[in-house]
């Protein structure tokens, strides 16, 4: 980073050093002496105001040294703004620099902020698949997709198709499920009650059960289907029969079926099957939750109870 009281440049300013409570501080932090010399200089400018070409690269060093200062990226906007900086070639620095971060928050809040005041969606939906490919799970990249879309009405613009690449690849991808749901029906609740869409949202959650039976976000995404269209649990009685049974001979492939099957038997008053499909979660097939298990149980005998 280089220190700063040796260019001339910032002659003109008396750095404020960090106060962590004296010389004999308990809990101080030992930054390096390049850094710690930076941010002495960064809250003096801050302490003025100063809205500069300086402060702008004083910012880009910090942050390079310590992507997770969100003081310093608010910072960095307003100078961004104030100074009419180039917007996109703020955006190819923020690239480098998330492609150097992958977990950071505060790149994609400042992303955000860029974007918006650009007014266009262009690219981004490139370089969000080619952050997904370091990272299909990032929280941080899928929440601002999210925003992305909505800001930009993307709704219908490849993202579905985007989403059925990534369970292709992995049908475990929790958050590639949670986009899929959040297309379909975070912007027409309406959704819901047409059968077509229903049908195919079953018919592909159903498809995924297959690949990977107890993969559990498939079974949760059907239960989100019935439970937002107002359908029975029973509907999905014959798919659960397919994975999972309360008989001896039964063969159970999926905890998560049996799980659903004590719940449809329950619905019909079937208390003893319900009974033996908790039963054998608890001592068998999900022994983890064994006490859980034994919670529901206890409700089977409650009036009007739902497992």
């Amino acid at each position: 980073m280089g220190f700063l009281s040796e260019d001339e440049a910032w002659n003109d300013v008396e750095p404020i050093p960090l106060d962590e409570g004296g010389p004999n501080a308990l809990a101080a932090i030992a930054y390096p002496e390049d850094y710690d010399e930076a941010m002495s200089y960064l809250r003096a400018i801050m302490a003025k105001n100063e809205m500069s070409e300086r402060a702008y690269e004083l910012t880009e060093a910090i942050i390079d040294a310590n992507p997770a200062h969100y003081t310093v990226w608010l910072y960095r906007a307003r100078i961004v703004f104030h100074l009419n900086k180039d917007l996109h070639k703020e955006m190819e620095w923020l690239n480098e620099t998330a492609l150097r971060n992958l977990k950071n928050y505060q790149i994609w809040h400042h992303r955000q902020t860029m974007i918006d005041k650009i007014d266009s969606a262009e690219g981004e939906q490139d370089f969000i698949k080619t952050m997904l490919e370091k990272d299909t799970k990032n929280y941080h990249v899928w929440s601002y997709r999210q925003w992305l879309v909505r800001r930009f009405n993307l709704f219908d613009q490849g993202e579905l198709e985007a989403v059925e690449e990534l369970l292709n690849q992995d049908v475990r991808n929790n958050s590639a499920w949670n986009h899929r749901w959040f297309l379909v029906f975070g912007a027409n609740a309406d959704n819901f009650g047409q059968k077509k869409i229903l049908d195919r949202e079953m018919d592909y959650a159903k498809g995924a059960i297959k690949r990977a039976p107890q993969n559990q976000s498939p079974w949760n995404y059907l239960r989100g289907l019935l439970q937002h269209a107002r359908l029975p649990k029973t509907t999905l009685k014959d798919l659960a029969l397919e994975y999972a049974g309360v008989d001896e001979a039964d063969q159970v492939r999926s905890s998560h079926a049996l799980d659903l099957l004590s719940e449809i038997y329950a619905e019909e008053q079937s208390k003893e099957k319900a009974a033996k499909a908790l039963d054998l979660l608890a001592q068998k097939y999900d022994p983890i939750r064994r006490n859980y298990w034994k919670y529901r149980k206890t409700l089977l005998e409650q009036p009007q109870a739902v497992a």
